[in-house]
């Protein structure tokens, strides 16, 4: 058993504990590529995403009703920042003209490793949110954090002078 914020206790196997506890392991994912990224926006980008990812956890980690413990949750403004970082980026790539294949640089490789273990926190927020009520906003924010891993992967790669691996069918 482990206990949420507020002091409710749970198994260490409840649904709560896995959301979270995958956001955790993304923010640790994200530590690994920004300590190998030696460019300085990109590191700044991603340390304002280990942040935005501690606020998460802690909503995750707070039941909905749990009026006793004043934490930051995710609302419209942190969507809102992920969505005009993603614009900011994507404006500064080529467009995509193929489909891309996981790797490139070592710090955009990280980023795709980054982003799958983001698709599996949005799937166990997605099951919380059938089994409980949650803050609506944090689906909606894993779901637009998952996008902008890709458009950094992609940034990664072009800031190393590395092209993004085209994926070619098998003949």
């Amino acid at each position: 058993m482990t206990a949420l914020f507020g002091g409710r206790r749970v198994g260490k196997d409840s649904v709560r504990i896995e959301a979270y506890g995958t956001v955790d392991e993304l923010n640790a994912q994200l530590g690994v590529a920004r300590a190998a990224a030696h460019d300085l926006e990109l590191t700044d980008r991603l340390a304002q995403l280990q942040n935005m990812l501690f606020v998460l956890g802690s909503d995750l980690a707070t039941p909905i009703d749990n009026t006793q413990v004043n934490i930051q949750r995710i609302d419209d403004s942190h969507i809102a920042r992920i969505e005009r970082a993603i614009d900011e980026v994507e404006a500064r790539l080529e467009p995509i003209r193929y489909f891309i294949l996981p790797g490139g640089s070592p710090v955009a490789a990280q980023l795709h490793v980054a982003r799958t273990v983001c698709r599996r926190a949005e799937r166990s927020v997605v099951q919380l949110a059938a089994m409980e009520e949650i803050n609506e906003a944090d689906l909606r924010f894993v779901n637009r954090l998952s996008d902008y891993l890709f458009v950094l992967a992609r940034f990664a790669n072009a800031v190393a002078g590395v092209s993004d691996t085209q994926w070619s069918k098998e003949e």
